[in-house]
């Protein structure tokens, strides 16, 4: 008996996605739209926080070491620069290194009567995180041996306020656009149901339960929300890769990385599915919610 009673109140669901076609197009529709947005919004904070980490692992500091000491000094300066909290690896530099460097990135001109004499030996330190880069120079200063450090703490500070911008705007975003799903989709269902109001009246006189008078609605919002879910992950999947392929034919986009889709496909399908689950569910159970009270 409670198998045929299940089976009814689905199989009343999927009839009435039928019986109001025109509603559920709509429906679908509309989450498909809102998830579409949403999942936007989520690949452009994944590329953003991509291009910035690439832009981290560029910021570097250079740890200048005292004049006088030889390159044989100066080298063993290595592992204790390593051992400092937050740096994540060393590289040393000598004069005659430092002086190409220079020449490669200025005229000739400029070098006339300059030797590697003029230069010092020097460690590129890369760090683990920039949010840390202060603490970390003042560290490395204190070592003795090295003059100074140069940081670029400005551009590091630039970043991470970039960063959380960022990652605080795609969740704002993300949480509006959820609740005007809700809302738009609780509204759509409500819409269909105006009109079987009297059917669920009768339905309470006869003494249905809630429960059974609402299945129908929370199997027609299931079913319209994995239908708008996965309809939308295949939509935003075409647009994703059509716009990222353009962009990178683009001379913009030569310069640019961007996240394979196929790399984050498996969380945006379950966030999709998820949310069009969760949103379908709970605007099916909103829409005839006040036709239930007494």
């Amino acid at each position: 008996m409670r198998v045929n009673r299940g089976l009814y109140l689905i199989r009343e669901g999927f009839r009435s996605i039928g019986t109001h076609a025109f509603m559920s197009f709509a429906s679908v529709t509309i989450i498909m739209a809102c998830l579409i947005i949403m999942g936007s919004v989520s690949l452009l904070s994944v590329n953003i926080d991509m291009l910035i980490a690439d832009l981290e692992s560029q910021n570097e500091m250079v740890a200048l070491v005292e004049e006088e000491l030889s390159e044989e000094d100066a080298r063993a300066l290595e592992a204790r620069i390593t051992s400092v909290p937050n740096v994540s690896d060393a590289q040393f530099v000598t004069r005659g290194e430092a002086m190409d460097d220079f020449m490669s990135n200025y005229s000739e001109d400029l070098m006339v009567g300059i030797d590697e004499t003029v230069f010092r030996h020097r460690f590129v330190i890369h760090l683990v995180d920039i949010t840390q880069m202060a603490d970390t120079k003042a560290t490395v200063e204190g070592i003795g041996g090295v003059a100074k450090v140069r940081a670029h703490l400005d551009y590091a500070e630039a970043f991470v306020t970039i960063r959380n911008v960022v990652s605080a705007v795609s969740l704002v975003l993300v949480a509006i656009l959820a609740f005007v799903s809700i809302f738009i989709m609780s509204n759509t269902i409500k819409l269909a149901t105006f009109g079987r109001k009297e059917e669920i009246a009768i339905m309470r006189m006869v003494g249905a339960t809630n429960f059974f008078i609402r299945m129908p609605f929370v199997v027609e919002g299931l079913v319209l929300g994995i239908l708008g879910g996965g309809l939308g992950f295949l939509a935003e999947w075409g647009v994703y890769r059509l716009i990222t392929e353009k962009l990178v034919l683009s001379l913009a986009g030569s310069f640019i990385t961007f996240v394979p889709f196929e790399s984050v496909a498996l969380p945006m399908f379950a966030a999709y599915m998820g949310t069009g689950i969760v949103v379908g569910a709970f605007g099916g159970v909103n829409a005839i919610r006040n036709y239930l009270k007494v």
